[in-house]
């Protein structure tokens, strides 16, 4: 049986708040500085939890009554932050990721990422770590006009043959996998809230339990098309 895996990036395989956090605040000490805002506490936790938004939806839960022009400023200048971070080798993925993914090369999984980002920003990823070696397609959501995983995953199902098995930290990625009638295995490690990942069918603590859950799905997987 052929199987699909198709992962989130931000919080899955990229631990991205460390180069995230620096590009929003940097952002919002100008947006402070043109008089766009006023100034305020802006948590780290709180910071996290955009992660995996796309940047239309963290704007409007963050600022939602800036002019549109304003917000695309801001959201270039974190973007444009972010890349150049990435092209100076300050991204770090989780430790093991590399190895987890070498492991299910092996396996024969074909394997995509699918993430609420921009193309510059996955560009610059998949460069930096060549991602190529791994993956054999990149989605990110400005190619598709920034519409939901839930509709993007439809392209995904289209363009790769057998099941999917979707991985993610986010509750969007949950909906992208029922979406789809795919399984899907929850990053608990990543920058979802407490219970965000409630009914997804495996919860991992940490990537390197990745290829074990998935051996474990692919096997029930099995049964239940057996008894069919």
């Amino acid at each position: 049986m052929e199987i699909t895996l198709v992962f989130d990036y931000d919080g899955t395989l990229h631990n991205t708040l460390r180069i995230y956090e620096r590009a929003f605040r940097q952002c919002y000490q100008w947006l402070i500085s043109e008089g766009h805002m006023a100034e305020q506490y802006v948590s780290t936790e709180k910071i996290s939890r955009w992660l995996g938004m796309n940047s239309k939806d963290m704007w409007n839960s963050f600022q939602p009554g800036l002019p549109r022009d304003i917000k695309e400023k801001a959201e270039n200048i974190i973007g444009t932050s972010m890349v150049e971070e990435i092209l100076n080798n300050k991204a770090t993925w989780y430790r093991g990721t590399d190895y987890v993914l070498d492991e299910l090369k092996k396996m024969g999984y074909n394997m995509v990422v699918l993430s609420n980002c921009k193309t510059a920003y996955k560009e610059a990823n998949w460069k930096q770590f060549s991602m190529a070696q791994w993956f054999s397609k990149f989605y990110d959501c400005e190619t598709f006009g920034f519409e939901p995983k839930t509709e993007i995953i439809k392209a995904v199902k289209k363009e790769n043959l057998g099941d999917i098995i979707v991985i993610g930290d986010r509750d969007s990625d949950l909906d992208c996998a029922r979406a789809c009638g795919a399984k899907f295995i929850g990053c608990l490690y990543g920058f979802g809230a407490d219970g965000e990942l409630q009914g997804a069918d495996e919860l991992i603590y940490s990537i390197n339990e990745l290829p074990d859950k998935i051996k474990k799905l692919r096997e029930n997987m099995d049964k239940a098309k057996e008894k069919k």
